[in-house]
């Protein structure tokens, strides 16, 4: 699935919806089209167990029959986890940072973590990357909060069982232009001559609110379980495997900090 666009992901969700009959309001005009509004959607390459979209509805609907009903019409691969109702707009502006992490086959633990403490130790790292506007060049190193080595990156890789590789865990301020995981990798390689010999594994572990003191980020959807209502709903016999399957607010790091 991380070689699905954001558009698969788009028309996939809309054609779920005509499938599953969920009331979906429409703008309109001339050329309606169903309400869905994506947030901090994750670029082409990338796993994410963490993306987030606001969807307005024609009439009120019970959040646990809208879940079920979007997530058996949906293809393998992707889950609708939680449907909760919205207190309010401002879903986009709790979406602060996201939480990565990093595989990377054949690079030794030690060599990520001098490439890691050296682009920390910069004041700027800057990177180009080509964008709708033409080439650009842009400071990565302000959105970057954290990086950290896992410890578990020493040893045998899991499917290469003699292979060196090196798991970076890094969070990341959501900030205009876009700093994506692939700009900070380019950034390690700037500074510290890092070069993965094949393509790194990236996946989104988290986004959501950013704690600046302890570089952690929240569960985004807190503010509106706060606020739920306690009418009950049709039942859900899988809610508690979801609830533990949901991505979990991340937690702080120990490793080379900002």
């Amino acid at each position: 699935m991380r070689f699905a666009s954001h558009r698969d992901i788009a028309r996939a969700l809309e054609r779920a919806l005509r499938r599953a009959a969920v009331p979906v309001a429409f703008s309109a005009g001339f050329s309606p089209h169903p309400k869905v509004s994506y947030t901090g959607a994750s670029p082409t390459g990338v796993a994410s167990e963490a993306e987030y979209l606001e969807l307005t509805l024609a009439k009120t609907c019970p959040p646990a029959r809208v879940r079920a009903d979007i997530d058996g019409a949906m293809p393998e691969g992707i889950d609708i986890v939680e449907v909760v109702e919205a207190r309010d707009s401002g879903l986009a502006d709790r979406l602060q940072a996201s939480e990565w992490q990093v595989e990377m086959v054949g690079v030794d633990p030690d060599d990520a973590a001098k490439a890691v403490a050296a682009y920390l130790a910069a004041d700027n790292v800057e990177v180009e990357r080509m964008t709708k506007k033409g080439r650009r060049r842009f400071d990565t190193r302000p959105a970057v909060v954290r990086i950290d080595v896992c410890a578990d990156s020493r040893g045998r890789a899991p499917e290469e069982r003699h292979t060196t590789y090196a798991i970076l865990r890094m969070v990341v301020r959501h900030t205009t232009p876009a700093v994506r995981p692939d700009d900070v990798l380019t950034g390690l390689r700037h500074v510290a001559d890092l070069a993965p010999p094949s393509s790194p594994l990236m996946t989104r572990l988290a986004q959501g609110p950013l704690d600046e003191t302890t570089g952690a980020i929240a569960d985004p959807l807190t503010h509106d379980r706060l606020g739920a209502h306690t009418a009950p709903g049709p039942a859900d016999d899988n809610a508690d495997e979801r609830r533990d399957s949901a991505p979990r607010p991340s937690t702080p790091m120990t490793g080379p900090r900002e």
